[in-house]
């Protein structure tokens, strides 16, 4: 059966652009150097769809656009790139490397699209794509121009689904994605290891570490390590616990009332049925569960109480990167307090995901997300669709009664062992399966999951890409590597021998999930923002130049973790390798005051350039630059972890395309 491509230059409804501005701006490379653009701003008459353009001015076009998909649509989402700074700041980017930038608020205000018709996902942005074009081959006198369009996580969906559906684009990079099978799955496990492994993560991380173990499963309870090996086996990379402690659990609090709508006896039968974790009265859902009433003993507002709660930010709202672009869906409860006559009572509780929920008085029937306990007052914080803070403070009073309950945030954690696919190729999913390949336990009436993929971008992927794609994913990404993997061989399965000339595939090692700038601290993960800048160039010359970009990353996949090859020379990808020896060694033992050589080994796959820059956080501090042979000292006894990060780019010139990549080393000091 021929699939139906949506061609925006016929669609109708597409076709009137109205403006409402056009302004040259300036934008800040990296580096401070100016660089300016021509700023247009506008919308398809009689239609939601709005877009933004932004076209070099000093510099000479090169006849194409960058469009940057977001994770999610909003009501100003078209200028959410304005608020971007640095590295971050893919506007300048393009200017600076004279191709035109777009954005688009995709027609919807709505999580995940139009309610009647969520193709209007790709079919806006395609749109926006068009007429960027039209208006590019209208101010240069171009014949041809081209389109590329890149978005991680949800975005990277909507780039999939831009690419397979409409014939508006060249290429694609699609960054940090997931599968058909990701939502709420990735964050439900993920949830459910953190629940469980909260007191072990330090444990584990160091087995992973320099000088480590080696041994995650070492020290664990029972308890423990079933949830550490369940996170293995769907494909959780098991480095991401050093990330556990103090993170929240994503925006699966976005999905969770998503998951109720479509499935609400589930959170009556986790509690209440055979086969669910819930049942058990002995579990650690049950040890965790948070259900207690009781009463409301004074509230206030910090403030004056004039505040309201639910007030928009004034400005540009920029949040619209992989981490942190579900946050525009959440609403805070600004500086309410509730005092209570009671508390939580259990011996470390667990108090993520607990509603207040009031249960009578004036407030009855609404409800906030409670964030902290201090004393015996109630501070509730950030939530999706919880009630207006200012109105319960208007409404409740001392005597009213507060139910505080956690039950279906501890039940949607274990959502995905009764979402077991038919499809084979999800095979992080066996380990949910009986040798004769039935369900262990029991299990819900369809699998969501592709309900909120095609909600959430209007198609489910298919491989049918209709032009050049890159996909880029890291290893450090708790939306589990392996599927764009997945991907890649349904797009090998669909375009067969064209595969090859159509598709690209590059992991980044040490690389979160967030498409945020290094800031100079110290963490165990670096950005792959500049990978991604060189992805968009190489895809241009691809479609443009012929010019044949860098094979795909080698690696296995060995029980669904991605696993790079050793070598440059086999690993390939747009990452440079480093390795940091502290005396020639991954592990020194050295006595206080005693000097300890740091050097950083750099291995260079073919196409990265060279090294640039290397930067030391030396005991946990900020990081500064240096050279890549170092001494240092320490005074006082103790372990510490060494960290170099590195830089290396093909055109030293280039504010922009910085290739990074990070490594450690233990030093353990004895008076």
């Amino acid at each position: 059966m021929t699939k139906e491509i949506y061609h925006p230059q016929n669609d109708q409804t597409m076709q009137n652009p109205v403006y409402d501005k056009d302004e040259v701006i300036i934008r800040k490379t990296p580096d401070g150097r100016e660089v300016s653009c021509r700023y247009l701003h506008g919308t398809f008459d009689e239609t939601n769809v709005r877009f933004s353009f932004f076209f070099p001015v000093e510099r000479p076009f090169v006849r194409r656009i960058f469009q940057h998909i977001s994770p999610f649509p909003g009501p100003n989402e078209e200028d959410a790139g304005l608020g971007k700074y640095g590295e971050e700041d893919f506007i300048a980017f393009a200017v600076w490397h004279g191709a035109a930038y777009c954005e688009c608020n995709m027609g919807s205000t709505m999580i995940f699209g139009s309610a009647e018709d969520p193709t209007i996902f790709y079919r806006a942005n395609a749109a926006a794509a068009n007429e960027c074009k039209n208006k590019a081959k209208e101010l240069f006198g171009c014949e041809k121009v081209y389109a590329y369009c890149f978005g991680g996580s949800g975005g990277g969906y909507k780039t999939m689904s831009c690419i397979e559906n409409t014939d508006a684009y060249d290429g694609a990079v699609p960054f940090v994605i997931g599968s058909p099978m990701s939502l709420p799955n990735c964050l439900t496990v993920a949830a459910h290891g953190s629940r469980l492994l909260r007191h072990a993560w330090p444990k584990i991380v160091d087995a992973f570490r320099p000088g480590g173990s080696g041994n995650p499963e070492k020290d664990l309870n029972e308890q423990e390590l079933a949830a550490y090996r369940e996170l293995l086996q769907i494909g959780f990379p098991p480095r991401m616990c050093c990330l556990f402690e103090g993170t929240d659990d994503g925006s699966l609090p976005v999905l969770t009332p998503g998951v109720k709508a479509m499935d609400p006896t589930y959170f009556t039968d986790y509690w209440t049925k055979e086969g669910y974790l819930g049942y058990d009265t002995n579990g650690t859902a049950d040890g965790d569960r948070v259900h207690l009433e009781t009463v409301i003993t004074g509230i206030s507002l910090a403030k004056d109480g004039t505040d309201d709660a639910n007030a928009s930010s004034v400005g540009i709202d920029s949040r619209n990167g992989t981490d942190d672009a579900w946050q525009k869906m959440m609403v805070d409860a600004g500086e309410l307090r509730i005092a209570a006559g009671d508390i939580p009572h259990q011996e470390d509780p667990y108090l993520r995901g607990v509603d207040i929920i009031f249960l009578d008085g004036g407030a009855e029937g609404k409800k906030l997300r409670l964030e902290r306990i201090e004393g015996n007052t109630l501070i509730p914080g950030v939530s999706f669709g919880a009630d207006d803070a200012g109105e319960i403070y208007a409404l409740a009073k001392a005597g009213d009664r507060i139910l505080l309950d956690n039950s279906d945030y501890i039940a949607i954690q274990s959502y995905h062992r009764h979402q077991v696919p038919e499809d084979r190729s999800f095979h992080a999913w066996d380990q949910y399966r009986n040798e004769d390949g039935t369900p262990k336990y029991p299990q819900r009436p369809y699998v969501i999951a592709y309900g909120f993929t095609a909600g959430g971008c209007g198609s489910v992927q298919d491989g049918q890409i209709q032009g050049k794609v890159m996909v880029m994913n890291s290893l450090m990404d708790g939306d589990f590597p392996w599927q764009a993997d997945w991907y890649r061989h349904k797009v090998e399965e669909i375009q067969g021998e064209k595969a090859p000339d159509m598709f690209r595939i590059y992991y980044n090692d040490n690389c979160p999930h967030g498409d945020v700038e290094d800031k100079g601290a110290h963490s165990n993960v670096v950005s792959y923002l500049g990978m991604l800048q060189q992805a968009l160039l190489d895809l241009s010359d691809w479609v443009e130049r012929d010019i044949q970009p860098k094979d795909n990353s080698g690696y296995d996949l060995v029980d669904n973790q991605v696993i790079l090859k050793d070598t440059p020379e086999e690993r390939r990808g747009l990452q440079p390798m480093v390795r940091l020896l502290a005396q020639s060694r991954e592990c020194a033992h050295v006595k206080t005051g005693e000097t300890v050589h740091l050097l950083t080994e750099v291995k260079l796959p073919e196409g990265c350039g060279e090294l640039c820059e290397v930067e030391w956080s030396l005991n946990g501090e900020d990081f500064h630059k240096g050279e890549p042979d170092i001494t240092v000292s320490y005074d006082e006894p103790g372990v510490y972890f060494p960290m170099a990060r590195i830089i290396t780019r093909r055109d030293p010139e280039d504010p922009f395309c910085n290739l990074r990549n990070l490594a450690e080393a233990r030093v353990i000091v004895e008076a």
